[in-house]
């Protein structure tokens, strides 16, 4: 299946506005905030036209959480690798979206806000980092290979944050095919 890169599209934020609202009722007490993260939250990236969403918990309410969730047709997928994040397949007819529930202060959390926050302040590594997406895309029709040749970029980028060593080696880790 081909990958799909797309000029940023301002509709993304009022998607993920969506996506909060009707999440947030039923993980209200449970949850600390709803965070839009991913390439679709920086104006002006490239990116897969699917919004990311991380729902912030502490560690004590996430079977509370994971359980709130299923009545609205998630299915929790578990870690996948990334300790303290948590996967889900998104309800059938659903807008495209990735769900995780994360814990407050895991490396998956740090790893997307860190990011997120980088981009968002440096127009140049944005634009940078939407042309190797497109590259990538273009050449790569495995999801797996495409992740990994990001990783390089991103921890990149994450070196220059409060990541160590081991969380770096840990995102490189779970990035490999």
């Amino acid at each position: 299946m081909a990958i799909v890169v797309l000029d940023y599209d301002p509709t993304w934020p009022a998607a993920a506005k969506v996506l909060t609202a009707m999440l947030w009722p039923h993980v209200n007490g449970l949850a600390k905030a709803i965070e839009h993260v991913g390439s679709s939250s920086v104006p002006g990236l490239a990116a897969k036209p699917v919004i990311d969403l991380d729902i912030i918990v502490d560690a004590n309410a996430l079977p509370a959480t994971l359980e709130a969730l299923a009545p609205l047709g998630y299915q929790h997928r578990g870690e996948l690798g990334i300790r303290g994040r948590h996967a889900f397949t998104r309800p059938k007819g659903a807008v495209a979206h990735n769900l995780y529930v994360c814990i407050d202060g895991s490396l998956g959390l740090r790893n997307h806000l860190a990011l997120r926050s980088h981009l968002r302040a440096h127009p140049e590594d944005a634009a940078a980092y939407g042309a190797l997406k497109k590259k990538l895309a273009a050449e790569h029709a495995d999801i797996d290979a495409y992740v990994e040749g990001k990783t390089a970029f991103i921890t990149g980028i994450l070196a220059r944050y409060s990541l160590s060593e081991d969380d770096l080696r840990e995102i490189e880790t779970s990035n490999q095919a």
